[in-house]
């Protein structure tokens, strides 16, 4: 195996246009309890934008290797590693996954008769629907969920897995994704754009039980408006829209609901005995064939800045991966 490798390293923090292709990056070594893996694909993330622009909370500082999702074959096994093994499968989240090489300290194998690239999203953006809808946002059958992005990966997996817990699903996407979005089972699909959105969001439900609300911006006050009074759960876990505030003046007079703020990294760490629990349902989903495999758009590592820009465009739908 070659000691230096191919990898997209971001130069700035003036956003993805500044990552470049450089093919004399060390091949990292894994560490007690991590492997190494030979990157089939790495998916791109929202995250992955946040920390271009360096408003990611205690992100990396450049020049810094990106991407942090990746699947592919395990090459390579730290002290203490019993699972995974040389030669398995696995999809996992490590520092650097826009490379041919990435040392991996969590990863989970990819499920049997899956490619490596159908498995990006079980450890980020499956976990992260799942999470805001259960055990966080407390769904229940019968309740009506307010999903915006429901076109993204992680809003897709969103809306079929609160189809299948008997939800009412009310979807956000621009005009041109709503087909794909109502393929999922989507009961009623908005335009993201709308000025209106509460209003629209009023006129067919008193109020929505709970909303995802991974857009900010402008689109969180919607999302506040549109919420059941009371008994109404808002989940924030995106900021793509930019920062949005919200007083205690508001929340006693205007917005009287339950709001949760959810990031999947901490979870992780924090409640890992949780994440254990939304990992064993995410199987089973899977093997209920409830969750299917992702059909990701590819792209090459050297269009790593393209892949990212058209992401923050908005101009993509479902997962995008980077195939080294």
């Amino acid at each position: 195996m070659s000691t230096t490798m191919a990898a997209l390293q971001q130069t700035s923090l003036n956003g993805p246009q500044d990552m470049q292709l450089i093919t004399d990056a060390p091949v990292p070594s894994p560490g007690p309890g991590e492997v190494l893996a030979r990157v089939t694909a790495a998916g791109v993330n929202y995250a992955d934008i946040s920390k271009a622009h360096g408003t990611f909370r205690d992100g990396p500082q450049p020049p810094y290797l990106a991407g942090f999702e990746a699947a592919g074959e395990v090459v390579a096994v730290g002290e203490a590693v019993t699972s995974p093994q040389v030669g398995d499968r696995v999809v996992g989240v490590g520092d650097g996954a826009f490379a041919e090489y990435v040392v991996l300290p969590a990863a989970v194998p990819v499920p049997a008769g899956w490619t490596e690239e159908q498995a990006l999203g079980l450890l980020v953006n499956w976990p992260t629907a799942l999470a805001a809808l259960r055990p966080l946002g407390g769904l229940t059958s019968g309740q009506t969920v307010l999903i915006h992005a429901a076109a993204g990966a992680t809003g897709q997996a969103a809306v079929t897995m609160a189809k299948h817990y008997g939800a009412t699903v009310i979807a956000t996407a621009a005009p041109r994704k709503h087909e794909t979005v109502l393929a999922l089972g989507a009961d009623q699909v908005l335009d993201s754009h709308s000025p209106d959105l509460a209003a629209e969001v009023l006129r067919l439900t008193d109020g929505a039980d709970l909303v995802l609300e991974s857009a900010g911006g402008a689109t969180f006050d919607a999302s506040l408006a549109a919420a059941k009074r009371v008994t109404g759960r808002v989940v924030v876990y995106g900021v793509p829209g930019g920062d949005a505030a919200i007083t205690n003046w508001d929340l006693v007079y205007r917005h009287q609901l339950h709001l949760i703020g959810f990031n999947l990294g901490v979870l992780i760490q924090s409640a890992p005995q949780l994440f254990g629990e939304i990992m064993g349902e995410l199987f089973a989903l899977i093997g209920a064939g409830v969750l299917r495999p992702s059909r990701p758009t590819t792209y090459e590592l050297a269009d790593g800045p393209k892949a990212l820009a058209e992401l923050e465009a908005r101009a993509t739908v479902g997962k995008l991966a980077i195939l080294p």
